[in-house]
């Protein structure tokens, strides 16, 4: 998520969710090989890499922000240059919490991929719709962002993302 995707306050990321949130990943995925801050000093995102992706992705890495205001976003990107997010933050685009669901797939993701053959940090997505997720505390959110992408993933089907009513 770019600053130009938000309007108003985002606030201050919040280390404390940010490590919530790993704690989570780590203990509920076992697909997780690796997790950092952009920054050790002043983070402002948390990465979950993922041994592996939908369909024929290596790998996957989650990009995450969560604010002192409980704005977040969850988004996802893999080697074959799928990627998809969850999001809560004032906008005018889109009601406050919003999914934005993959690019048509019909764009090569090859062309997408940078020259290390990783995907870029911030790829486009398609136009935001409203989330399926209701819940706004940071262990529930994440609990349903990992429910909505297991369920995807297991059954390769990018349309269940944004399908169950309010997860988790």
């Amino acid at each position: 998520m770019t600053e130009s995707d938000r309007t108003g306050e985002f606030g201050a990321i919040s280390l404390p969710a940010l490590r919530r949130i790993r704690n989570l990943w780590v203990e509920l995925e076992p697909p997780v090989t690796d997790t950092g801050y952009d920054d050790p000093i002043d983070p402002t995102e948390l990465s979950i890499e993922l041994a592996d992706g939908f369909d024929d992705a290596d790998t996957a890495r989650f990009d995450i922000q969560w604010s002192e205001l409980d704005n977040y976003s969850f988004h996802y990107v893999d080697s074959d240059g799928v990627n998809w997010r969850f999001d809560r933050h004032p906008n005018t685009h889109s009601p406050e919490a919003h999914f934005h669901p993959p690019p048509d797939s019909s764009e090569s993701g090859e062309d997408r991929l940078d020259s290390l053959g990783s995907p870029p940090p911030k790829t486009p997505t398609a136009a935001a719709e409203p989330s399926c997720i209701r819940v706004e505390e940071v262990s529930l959110v994440t609990r349903a962002v990992i429910v909505m992408w297991r369920a995807a993933y297991e059954s390769g089907d990018c349309d269940r993302l944004n399908s169950s009513s309010n997860p988790p």
